[in-house]
């Protein structure tokens, strides 16, 4: 039998996975939000909303990468 601490971390990775759903609205709606302070035109507030949300990921990938690496080295 399991202890309760030992099914707590089995299901960490699964918590993580579910929690990173969160960012998707989030980064959609930053993204749009800083475009539209920018632009008036629908079409030019659109690129910019794909492309400053594309920045957004890349930054969160590289963090989570460079934490991972952390954790690996410690």
């Amino acid at each position: 039998m399991y202890s309760l601490s030992a099914i707590d971390f089995a299901f960490m990775p699964l918590l993580g996975t579910v929690m990173l759903w969160y960012a998707l609205p989030l980064v959609v709606s930053v993204s749009l939000v800083c475009a539209a302070t920018r632009h008036e035109l629908m079409r030019p507030i659109l690129h910019h909303a794909v492309r400053f949300g594309a920045w957004v990921l890349v930054f969160m990938a590289v963090f989570v990468a460079l934490l991972a690496l952390l954790e690996r080295l410690a």
